[in-house]
């Protein structure tokens, strides 16, 4: 399966609009692609003038928000405790197989995680967990600003600890004009990681406008088997 995943280093850091960006960008280059992400929660409370995030990523995709995630729930709380919430549990093999089945369709694969790698989808499955499943190359979301540089190398070796195959880290949204401490950022993370830093700049909902600011990336890369 062909395809990359996308974690990040916290929830709210940019993973859906990294993940949209790329699939909208192969999309516009004629690449079938497809969009999957395992849950979304906090429905109940929307990001003023953003769409959720299965209907970004379906708007990327050109498909019905349905088709990305395949669970849905209201409470802005981990996926673990928005299904107890519900009455219900997550099944980590049937998130598994929609994943599979959304790549088997597809020459490319973009799966989002949920908050950061160790978010548990269940008690005893994370999105780590999910992702070692899929054996996708990870593409990590990280801010830009102070405490990034904890928070990066943290995630890249809770990745590394698992065979996970870091192909690289995207720091978003970066400004126009970064700081001296973003600039030394960036680089400090790469040396420590030993990774490669992209940067992606703040970037609306628009498709056309996802899809120009992925090509601004160098996935080539990062899509793997």
């Amino acid at each position: 399966m062909r395809g990359c995943f996308v974690t990040g280093t916290d929830t709210g850091v940019g993973k859906t609009v990294v993940a949209a960006a790329m699939v909208a960008a192969l999309r516009a280059d004629g690449v079938r692609v497809a969009a999957f992400k395992p849950v979304v929660t906090g429905l109940d409370e929307p990001e003023p003038g953003r769409p959720a995030d299965h209907e970004l990523l379906g708007a990327a995709a050109g498909v019905a928000p349905e088709a990305v995630a395949p669970q849905t729930f209201g409470p802005a709380v981990s996926p673990h405790l928005a299904a107890e919430l519900a009455g219900t549990a997550l099944d980590p093999a049937a998130a598994i197989a929609a994943a599979r089945a959304a790549g088997a369709s597809a020459d490319a694969l973009v799966v989002e995680g949920v908050g950061g790698l160790l978010v548990p989808l269940t008690i005893d499955f994370t999105v780590r967990d999910l992702a070692v499943a899929l054996g996708l190359p990870l593409v990590i979301a990280a801010r830009p600003g102070l405490g990034t540089i904890s928070h990066t190398v943290l995630t890249v070796e809770a990745a590394r600890a698992v065979g996970l195959d870091v192909r690289a880290v995207v720091l978003t949204p970066w400004p126009a004009k970064p700081s001296a401490m973003e600039r030394s950022n960036r680089t400090t993370i790469a040396r420590m990681a030993d990774v490669e830093v992209a940067t992606l700049a703040a970037v609306g909902t628009g498709v056309g406008e996802l899809a120009a600011a992925g090509a601004t990336l160098p996935f080539d890369g990062w899509i793997g088997p």
